[in-house]
């Protein structure tokens, strides 16, 4: 019985090593298995790692291979340049070398010549000339002292006479009465109690109707009657029709006058072209374009030196057609110019440049004959006269601004002045609009509120009393009004 035990427990201690032992061999080869599947998968990647870098290196020798052959055909293009230019300037050479070669003979040519004129004649060059000289001006002195004295005093005196003669005809056939134009327009009021409604309520009205036409609107004590005051007649016309619609209408109020205004601004240009259109009609010039016949419409409400563009621009086209006829010179041509002579003043306050050049550019624009450019263009002298349609034009200029009564020149120099002060506010960044009221001596400016806000306005303020200061001359003071509006709109639907 006991032996039979010591059999078992050695049976089993014999058995359980033999498992540990299997065991053991099995992990073994898993762990071998797995270092050899290990060691493959890294030889791979290395492979992969050192393929991916040879591809590289082989894209990199491709580009600079490209970038090299580029860098070659460069300097060979430049190497071929340095050749050109090498057998340019070698054709040079030999082209100076042969024109001096060339200037060597003809001077000696010219000196064998002189040499052989001096041996035949016994004089040099210099003697030869002055004895010829000598001898014709004895032989001639008097007589052309005398021809040429009596030809320049009867072609003066004839010419004299005749100019007199032309232009004596010209002023008797066209005579037009001449009225100077003034600053202030009047709206006559059915009655004093709608001074009250036009001012407003703490003068909105009246505020609201000057911001938008420019215009100083003057309510005094003058019965029924109101003024108004601006330099330029375009935003005086344009403020009485809008006047005259909101007392037709009775509704006077900021909205109202708003729209009034918007009517009149149109009806303005519709009195524009007509005014335009009867100027053309009345001198006979029917083929201009609209836009010319537009810009002469203007004309009627701009003034020079108190006189109306328009009415002078008519009675100079009228003159120079009867100076070119009386002349034999091209009428047509000589009409037209002096017509369209002051066609840059409708424009010379919005674009800078003088009236003369914008009137060549807007004339050339709508391809206006060159012989009117060239008559035109010369009236202030500032081109020369290069045909007698452009001396006719002058003269008649000056017949039309000389006439008596026809010009002031104090107003001119007044709305000179206005005009000055309202370009140097126009200039700042942030202005929408402003106006030279008060005879000038205040300045309303109105500025974009989304650029400007209530401290830059304040600053825009100095900046502009600076700037008119330093760049104007002026009596008294002037005063600085920056207008800075908000606008909230909804609709209520």
């Amino acid at each position: 019985m006991l032996y039979a035990a010591i059999s078992a427990l050695a049976a089993g201690i014999a058995l359980g090593y033999l498992i540990r032992q299997f065991i053991a061999i099995r992990n073994a080869s898993s762990i071998e298995n797995r270092t050899k599947e290990v060691l493959l998968e890294a030889k791979d990647k290395a492979v992969k790692i050192l393929e991916d870098a040879k591809n590289q290196e082989k894209d990199r020798l491709a580009i600079l291979s490209r970038q090299e052959d580029r860098l070659n055909l460069q300097i060979r293009k430049i190497d071929q340049k340095e050749n050109d230019l090498e057998n340019s300037k070698k054709d040079l050479e030999r082209q100076a070398n042969q024109i001096k070669l060339i200037k060597q003979e003809a001077e000696n040519l010219k000196n064998q010549s002189e040499e052989t004129l001096k041996e035949i004649s016994g004089l040099s060059k210099e003697e030869a000339k002055a004895k010829l000289f000598s001898q014709i001006e004895e032989e001639s002195k008097a007589d052309l002292v005398f021809a040429i004295a009596k030809m320049e005093k009867n072609r003066t005196e004839e010419l004299e006479k005749r100019a007199r003669e032309i232009m004596t005809i010209a002023i008797q056939r066209y005579a037009r009465s001449h009225v100077s134009e003034i600053t202030t327009s009047t709206v006559a009021l059915p009655s004093d109690e709608l001074k009250g409604r036009i001012i407003g309520k703490e003068g909105r009205n009246i505020r609201a109707l000057e911001r938008l036409t420019g215009v100083e609107i003057i309510v005094d004590e003058t019965p029924e009657t109101i003024t108004l005051s601006s330099f330029d007649p375009l935003r005086r016309e344009i403020a009485k029709t809008a006047l005259v619609r909101l007392m037709s209408d009775g509704r006077i109020q900021p909205a109202r006058i708003e729209e009034k205004v918007e009517e009149a601004k149109k009806e303005v240009n519709k009195k524009v072209l007509e005014a335009g259109e009867a100027a053309v009609y009345e001198v006979g010039v029917l083929n201009l374009p609209k836009e010319i016949v537009m810009l002469l419409g203007r004309l009627a409400f701009r003034t020079s030196y108190g006189q109306n563009v328009l009415l002078h621009s008519i009675e100079m086209a009228h003159l120079s057609s009867m100076i070119a006829r009386e002349l034999g010179a091209n009428a047509e041509v000589a009409k037209k110019a002096a017509l369209l002579h002051d066609i840059g003043k409708a424009v010379d306050h919005e674009i800078e440049g003088t009236h003369l050049e914008l009137g060549r550019k807007i004339l050339q624009k709508y391809g206006i004959d060159p012989l009117i450019i060239k008559a035109m263009e010369s009236h202030h002298e500032d081109y020369p006269f290069e045909t007698l349609e452009s001396y006719i034009v002058t003269a008649a200029d000056a017949i039309s601004g000389a006439r008596p009564g026809a010009r002031r020149d104090s107003v001119e120099n007044y709305i000179k002045r206005l005009t000055e002060l309202e370009n140097i506010v126009n200039a700042f960044h942030g202005v929408e609009k402003s106006y030279a009221i008060s005879a000038g001596r205040e300045i309303r400016i109105f500025v974009q509120p989304e650029k400007i806000d209530d401290l830059k306005a304040l600053q825009l303020a100095k900046e502009v009393a600076k700037k008119i200061e330093s760049d104007l001359k002026y009596p008294g003071e002037i005063k600085v009004n920056v207008i800075r509006e908000t606008r909230a709109i909804e609709y209520a639907r």
